[in-house]
């Protein structure tokens, strides 16, 4: 079949959107794809934007806190206590539920030296793996990526964003995850008849270089599409998820977890934690959603049985600065806290001790814990990878994390 300009060309916008789905989303005998494994997944959470960690770990004994913030620190009174003074924003009682059945582990201070207040390039740093002043083209877990489906005779391995664009963190050399935010409408659009019939009947003999490279990810893609559809329609979660995209977003995952996909990175993301102005309602509202969200996430892996093999990872690329602003809101800063979820943590609570904001660095809270360091325990200890040769530098694991 004769390929016309015009052709190209709808071929290109029609597939356009499938591009990021490599080949060994299937495999030949439909079998598991990670049968040489531990079965370990990890689901990463980012909170886009810079959460304000002060007002979602509050440390409601620590007078300088309410010093620093004299109208948007939140009253005592209303934190939801856990340990060491510190409580959780009164928006994320879901999370507090998590918390007192053993299942969140609340790391606080996680930064890196030389720390960098621009949402791009921060966002860089913790999606990469690298140090503020080194520059990397693949993400940490695109490297674990690369590092699994070279290993042995292990079957490939893969890892899903829950998106319509991909994150650097899952992109690596030879392998790279793939974004697709809707299942059912990936399949959908695959299913193009024109799409069908070019790849019916091109002729690879015939076909220009740049072409022929389209046509071969279109076919792939197609494969890939009635694979991922397949296996979907083998599970339809039947718990009950809050309204919006992010839980949304959360159940898709919960039902290619349950279905049997052997993924072992999934990858989510919740925007809107630019709170320079007016932060109290938007934090809330933004925090709830997260709170709940990820709550009836873990209640649908338990009733899977599959809870006990999910770590969740909620990171932010940076926290915001210790004192208000004229705005009633909070600037860019450094150190944050992250959060852990799972059914097998080694230590539950709040794993270390609150910022010390007696001895700040210009006003942002110094970091105690390298962002690296959580990422080595858990390619490590959670995954089974060799984390030096996944991650650049030297880095320590965390006792009695994972």
């Amino acid at each position: 079949m004769a390929t016309s300009r015009r052709d190209f060309l709808k071929l290109t916008s029609l597939a356009s959107g499938m591009l990021l789905v490599p080949n060994f989303l299937h495999t030949a005998n439909g079998m598991g794809l990670l049968s040489n494994t531990n079965g370990k997944r990890l689901v990463v959470i980012q909170l886009s934007g810079g959460n304000d960690g002060l007002n979602t770990i509050v440390p409601f004994e620590d007078d300088l806190y309410f010093k620093a913030r004299p109208t948007l620190a939140i009253p005592s009174g209303k934190v939801l206590r856990l340990e060491k003074g510190l409580g959780l924003n009164p928006a994320m009682g879901k999370f507090r539920e998590l918390h007192d059945q053993g299942y969140l582990s609340v790391l606080n201070s996680v930064g890196y030296p030389n720390p960098d207040r621009s949402h791009f390039r921060s966002t860089d740093i913790w999606q990469t793996g690298s140090a503020s002043d080194e520059y990397l083209s693949t993400g940490w877990l695109g490297r674990y990526l690369d590092s699994c489906c070279t290993t042995g005779n292990s079957k490939n391995t893969m890892g899903i964003e829950v998106d319509d664009a991909l994150s650097l963190a899952l992109k690596g050399e030879k392998y790279t995850g793939v974004a697709v935010q809707d299942v059912r409408r990936f399949y959908q659009a695959s299913q193009d008849t024109f799409l069908k019939q070019v790849a019916q009947e091109h002729h690879a003999d015939h076909a220009h270089e740049n072409v022929e490279y389209l046509y071969k990810t279109l076919i792939s893609t197609q494969q890939s599409a009635a694979y991922l559809h397949q296996q979907v329609k083998t599970y339809r979660s039947k718990e009950e998820y809050p309204q919006g995209e992010f839980a949304k977003n959360l159940k898709t995952i919960a039902e290619l977890i349950s279905s049997g996909m052997e993924s072992r990175v999934y990858y989510a993301s919740l925007s809107g934690f630019d709170t320079h102005v007016r932060q109290a309602d938007q934090q809330a509202r933004l925090l709830q959603e997260l709170s709940e969200g990820i709550y009836s996430f873990v209640q649908d892996l338990r009733q899977q049985h599959a809870f006990e093999d999910t770590l969740i990872l909620v990171f932010s690329e940076f926290g915001r600065r210790v004192g208000q602003n004229a705005s009633n809101g909070t600037d860019h800063g450094t150190a944050n806290n992250l959060f852990l979820i799972g059914g097998s943590l080694r230590r539950a609570g709040v794993y270390n001790a609150a910022p010390n904001l007696a001895d700040l660095d210009a006003g942002d809270l110094k970091y105690k814990i390298d962002f690296r360091d959580v990422y080595a325990t858990l390619l490590q200890n959670w995954l089974q990878a060799d984390a030096k040769a996944i991650l650049t530098g030297k880095h320590s694991l965390l006792p009695n994390l994972v």
